[in-house]
């Protein structure tokens, strides 16, 4: 943290190793004991837990990411972490909890609230001084241990930290209520997809991706806009990005051109299909670009390569590796045979599904401006330029007693 910036009366200036253990060891558990897995995919961009399974010990004991009930977990690797994948590990089967090996787990310590500890973690500073000090090449970058241990921030008391929590949590709930109904909407969209996609899918042409997209990698260009590739969203302006919006250090003579109407692949963070693009600009080279070349409805494709069919049936053929290092081929990719309805059918399917995702579009827009406004709101808690009334402090202090 810059050292001209001024420490809010009553706070302390901090490394975050002297509040938390960074990837610390957890007790052994008997084999026998249910846990909570998270992989990636079940950690969300909003910072919630959705779709965490129940193993036993056994077989998640080697090769996983070991944590506890409290813990804080940060995803290491790109694109995760500049996604802002992360999440407090509340409620874990036996308190006990394994998942990815690509997450940093951080333990609070005495003078840290874990709510407190999991929102400095979603900051613009955090994440973006993080980004910049990443190491590794291209679509292999990760968060090294020493940024998390030696990274400054100012601490305030437990009480102040409880209180800013607790305001933050307001839109905590508006955000997840909002995300809830979005989710009920989308199984709602997905049930048409089997309706009209998947149970006619057998019959359509099949053609190999090669046949039907280019591979683009167009490079130099610094001028356009600086774009990002969700899960939750698909590409967009890194601006409209929760946490930070800091550009990456140095040139971006490397990252690739992507047009509105293309998509991208990640090659590691794929589970979630594959990203349509409604922008220009350029996103990281850690994604391949592919381009339409012949003619189709851009609608139907955004909708079917995020569909459960196409992951599960299509994708899934181009996946190579195990556990944590599997990854997407790209010359297997351009060789899988997709569905190809006629173009007339392309149309009446995705006239029918946009209508759907228009409802969702809309939620999500509405959850966007709950971010937006958390964010802000934690821009001025967390460095002390708002501070919490004396008296909503004082009564913290007092059922802390």
């Amino acid at each position: 943290m810059n050292k001209t910036v001024q420490v809010p009366d009553g706070w302390k200036p901090a490394k975050l190793k002297d509040a938390a253990q960074v990837n610390p060891r957890s007790n052994s558990v008997d084999d026998d004991s249910l846990v909570t897995f998270l992989p990636m995919t079940a950690v969300s961009e909003s910072g919630i837990i959705q779709g965490a399974e129940i193993r036993k010990a056994i077989d998640v004991k080697k090769g996983f990411t070991s944590f506890e009930t409290g813990d804080v977990l940060v995803a290491k690797i790109t694109p995760c972490f500049e996604n802002n994948k992360g999440c407090l590990c509340r409620e874990l089967k036996n308190d006990r909890g394994y998942g990815s090996t690509e997450f940093h787990v951080l333990r609070p310590k005495k003078n840290i609230m874990g709510e407190y500890l999991h929102i400095l973690t979603r900051t613009h500073h955090f994440r973006g001084t993080g980004e910049l000090n990443m190491t590794g090449t291209a679509g292999q970058k990760r968060v090294p241990t020493i940024f998390l241990k030696n990274y400054d921030f100012h601490l305030p008391p437990l009480p102040e930290q409880k209180a800013i929590a607790d305001l933050l949590s307001t839109w905590d709930d508006a955000i997840e209520k909002t995300e809830r109904l979005i989710r009920a909407k989308e199984a709602n969209l997905r049930a048409h997809i089997q309706i009209l996609i998947s149970l006619r899918c057998n019959s359509w042409l099949h053609i190999k991706t090669i046949n039907m997209f280019d591979t683009i990698t167009e490079k130099n260009f610094p001028e356009e806009e600086l774009l990002s590739v969700t899960q939750d969203h698909g590409v967009i302006p890194r601006d409209m990005l929760e946490g930070r919006v800091m550009s990456p250090e140095g040139t971006t003579a490397s990252y690739k051109l992507i047009k509105q109407g293309d998509f991208a692949i990640s090659l590691r963070s794929f589970q979630g299909g594959i990203e349509y693009s409604n922008y220009q600009g350029i996103i990281s080279p850690a994604y391949t670009v592919v381009r339409p070349k012949i003619e189709l409805n851009s609608d139907f494709y955004r909708l079917f390569f995020k569909s459960k069919l196409f992951i599960e049936k299509y994708l899934t053929l181009a996946v190579i590796g195990i556990r944590d290092g599997k990854q997407i081929s790209i010359p297997d990719f351009l060789s899988i045979k997709i569905p190809v309805p006629p173009l007339k059918e392309q149309e009446e399917i995705a006239e029918a599904l946009t209508t759907l995702h228009h409802e969702i579009d809309l939620l999500k827009q509405l959850a966007a401006k709950y971010k937006t406004q958390k964010r802000g709101l934690m821009q001025k808690m967390l460095t002390g330029a708002w501070r919490i009334k004396p008296e909503i402090v004082n009564q913290y202090m007092e059922k802390a007693k």
